[in-house]
């Protein structure tokens, strides 16, 4: 749009000027550039020349430095075309440094109707603040105009523009809105929609005036999924260049990670409360790039927070957060997490049960969100348990946080258990009972026990445990293992009875196998005092006294519960407990 802002009496006199070639007398200096004019042009329009050129003095004055212009040297040339009549055209780019210049200089209508201050402003209202392109436009030029364009409240009458224009119309939150939740926000940006190039505008902004324009647009209802996805990109943009996922901290200038904090600090302080609004993955970047800036306990403990909300929703790698205090991966932030999530989850079972049946309370966790969070807690500890460095305290510590409600079984607890000792190869037999002191042998499958009964890594005490309780559960029905849900209802009907028969009956002896031979180890690793007869047959079984192998020590242990004791045994029967050299069996 083209405004003209001369006047046919200027027009005459500027023509009238150039064609006499009358000789300039003053020289106005701005910044680094000069400009020979004349005072009579200038003062007519400009109220801060006036002042300088006139009185007493004025006649003396050739030479006038203007500083502080807003917009230098090229936004005075246009001033001076004003002056001097010559038509020039306002627009969306330049008019927001016409604005600033023009009150600098004090060009209002006092000093002459139709001045520049009353030309500027009534292009904004008329054309630039009435469309999201033009207030997007004029806001970003007004940042470089700072403290200028605050001062004449351009920035303020463009944030209230962009908030309202965005919230009346509801293409702009749908745009933005079909983006949320699948985008961690650090590493690509999502496809862009028709209408994101608005969103796109808003991210080149200061993180001042970002913050501004969201808690404009928050004020006057805007939704906070689409606004999650609006904080995304702006993150995207302004901390894709850290390096969140490095063991080793990038060296960076030290007021460039001041700026990076500060814009981290305010970017978690507008992430929206409504739950589900913002994607875990994105709120895991978050937390990293928090822990590499080192910024405020505060904005650290809200990310975990948050977190903890959705940890139903994560994924194994959302919780590997590097650290650099001795372990590989931070495992007291997910302590933290888990412990949030537990107290989160148990406030949301209180709720549901205090309110009607016909009512189910929004904060409650889905159905399958506990053992979703089981399975994940036991993936972490797992894939943290090679750390050489992590501690035996820390290990057990997480692992008994995790609750017996979110796991089906203890399998994934013993795999994590294996990985951890053969980690740590030097721990000494108390130190493994604490390790293992986590797990529950009577919900160990039989694969898992099968595999425990003949791990050397384990503790002695431990695969006696195992061992014990696999053979309650072969003697007695009742004490069956606890299937999954996939092993059960339909799915076990399902299976042929003669099948399910074989298989146990199979099982039953691989286990008498193995419990075979941990006896026959355990005799050759405690021998008995008086070592092996000369002629080869194997010793009589002792009746008492002092001393006695490994099982009869197992047995004052455990007392009248003596798993190993056969029933044929029991008859008083003299059975033989070792087979003769001479006779060899092979078992297919």
């Amino acid at each position: 749009m083209e405004s003209r802002l001369d006047t046919p009496a200027m027009k005459r006199i500027a023509d009238w000027i150039l064609s006499q070639q009358i000789p300039s007398d003053i020289i106005i200096q701005v910044g680094e550039s000069t400009f020979n004019l004349h005072k009579l042009q200038l003062a007519s329009r400009c109220g801060y020349i006036r002042k300088q050129v006139s009185g007493m003095n004025g006649d003396k004055v050739t030479h006038l430095e203007i500083t502080g212009m807003p917009g230098g040297a090229e936004a005075f040339e246009h001033v001076i075309k004003f002056c001097y009549g010559e038509n020039f055209e306002i627009t969306e780019d330049n008019v927001a440094t016409l604005r600033c210049a023009a009150e600098h200089l004090e060009m209002t209508d006092e000093c002459k109707a139709g001045n520049l201050i009353g030309g500027t402003e009534a292009y904004l209202e008329a054309v630039a603040l009435t469309s999201l392109t033009g207030a997007v436009t004029v806001l970003r030029k007004s940042e470089e105009l700072l403290p200028a364009s605050e001062q004449v409240g351009l920035v303020g009458r463009c944030i209230d523009a962009i908030a309202s224009i965005t919230c009346n119309d509801s293409q702009f939150s749908m745009s933005l809105g079909t983006h949320a939740g699948g985008y961690d926000g650090l590493s690509a940006p999502p496809p862009k929609a028709v209408d994101d190039w608005w969103a796109d505008e808003l991210t080149e902004l200061r993180i001042d005036t970002f913050q501004r324009v969201l808690v404009a647009m928050k004020a006057r209802g805007f939704k906070g999924i689409a606004l999650g996805t609006l904080i995304m990109l702006y993150a995207q943009k302004s901390l894709r260049r850290l390096n969140i996922n490095g063991r080793d901290k990038k060296k960076m200038d030290a007021m460039q990670e001041h700026e990076k904090r500060v814009v981290l600090e305010t970017i978690v302080s507008l992430l929206p409360r409504e739950k589900n609004s913002m994607s875990v993955s994105f709120l895991s970047m978050l937390l990293r790039a928090a822990l590499h800036l080192d910024t405020t306990l505060a904005c650290r403990l809200d990310l975990e927070k948050r977190m903890a909300a959705q940890l139903g929703q994560a994924v194994l790698d959302d919780l590997l957060i590097p650290s650099d205090a001795g372990t590989a991966f931070d495992v007291d932030a997910v302590q933290r997490i888990l412990v949030g999530y537990l107290e989160h989850e148990g406030e949301a079972a209180r709720l549901d049960y205090g309110t009607d049946h016909d009512l189910i309370s929004t904060a409650a966790s889905p159905p399958n969100d506990v053992s979703q969070v089981g399975r994940l807690m036991e993936a972490y500890l797992a894939e943290i348990a090679s750390d050489v460095n992590l501690s035996i305290d820390k290990f057990t510590g997480l692992a008994e946080l995790i609750p017996e409600r979110a796991r089906f079984n203890e399998d994934g607890m013993y795999r994590a258990i294996d990985i951890y000792l053969k980690a740590h190869p030097h721990l000494s037999e108390v130190e493994r009972k604490k390790v293992c002191s986590v797990m529950d042998c009577q919900r160990l499958s039989r694969e898992a026990c099968a595999h425990a009964a003949q791990n050397g890594r384990l503790p002695v005490q431990t695969v006696v445990q195992v061992l014990y309780h696999e053979q309650r559960r072969g003697d007695s029905p009742a004490m069956s293992y606890k299937q999954t849900p996939s092993l059960t209802g339909r799915h076990a009907r399902g299976v042929p009875d003669e099948v399910a028969r074989l298989q146990r009956e199979n099982d039953e002896l691989r286990m008498e196998i193995l419990r075979l031979k941990t006896r026959m180890r355990d005799n050759s690793v405690f021998p008995a005092a008086g070592g092996a007869p000369a002629s080869g047959r194997p010793p009589l079984p002792r009746k008492g006294g002092a001393g006695g192998g490994f099982v009869n020590n197992v047995s004052k242990k455990l007392g009248r519960l003596n798993p190993f004791q056969r029933h044929d045994a029991m008859g008083c029967r003299k059975v033989r407990t070792d087979p003769p050299k001479d006779r060899r069996h092979s078992i297919s």
